[in-house]
């Protein structure tokens, strides 16, 4: 991967993650929501495999997702957690706009 897309690809998700953690800690007034729903986001990123796999078929769809999560590669873990940065700078910024006294937040 080249390096100006990887650098592109960490500000978007970094971006994307914060914004729409941030919206929905304005709507849903529930701080770390984002962050907690993170994961399930990240899986289905990476997995390929239906939802309905893991109720149905759960041996093998994890075993399939074990594998998928270790393999990938470092630029892709990075872009990941650069999402999930996002998802918890928003909650810090709710917090703080809360003390601040905003009460729409």
């Amino acid at each position: 991967m080249h390096v100006a897309i990887l650098l592109v690809s960490i500000l978007l998700f970094f971006i994307l993650f914060f914004g729409i953690g941030f919206l929905l800690n304005m709507l849903l007034r529930m701080t770390w929501i984002m962050a907690f729903i993170y994961p399930l986001v990240t899986i289905a990123i990476v997995d390929g495999i239906s939802t309905f796999d893991y109720i149905f078929n759960a041996g093998e769809s994890f075993h399939a997702l074990g594998t998928k999560m270790t393999s990938l590669k470092l630029a892709d873990i990075i872009i990941l957690t650069s999402g999930f940065l996002g998802a918890i700078v928003s909650g810090i910024t709710m917090r703080i706009l809360r003390q601040k006294g905003y009460r729409m937040f």
